[in-house]
């Protein structure tokens, strides 16, 4: 019930990151590279780069990210795909999901299953409460019979 409930609960693993704008006071703007792993497809990781804000605000966490993101998914283990993704009962489910500003803005990661190439799709974008962008990115796992 409780993984019902509460399905978003991701965690994600800072991998790196690269300064984009020197700050003077406060964190440099940069880009941010995080790993994740599908939870309901072992085996299967994201990696997702996004634009980080510095400065006072960005320091403090009060400073809207950028929309800019870049994904790219690999097998990383076994997969075996449960029946309800390979029927595509599960196709648009959020697999990650990340706040990127104070209020109502987030990043996150959707997946579909391509029945007839057998393919895994993600897709990232952001949103806002009001309006999201059009800004995305999408990766593909191949997966071998």
């Amino acid at each position: 019930m409780f993984t019902l409930l509460f399905p978003l609960l991701c965690w994600s693993e800072e991998i790196g990151s690269v300064d984009t704008v020197f700050k003077f006071v406060g964190p440099n703007h940069k880009i941010v590279i995080e790993a994740f792993d599908d939870p309901q497809v072992p085996g299967a990781t994201c990696y997702l780069s996004r634009a980080k804000k510095g400065g006072i605000t960005g320091g403090l966490g009060l400073a809207e990210d950028p929309s800019d993101a870049s994904i790219a998914c690999r097998q990383t283990g076994p997969i075996q795909l449960t029946p309800d993704i390979l029927s595509g009962k599960l196709d648009g489910t959020q697999v990650f999901k990340k706040s990127t500003s104070i209020l109502f803005k987030k990043i996150q990661v959707i997946r579909f299953y391509d029945k007839n190439r057998h393919v895994l799709v993600y897709l990232t974008y952001s949103d806002k409460l009001i309006e999201g962008s059009p800004k995305n990115s999408v990766s593909a796992i191949p997966l071998v019979n």
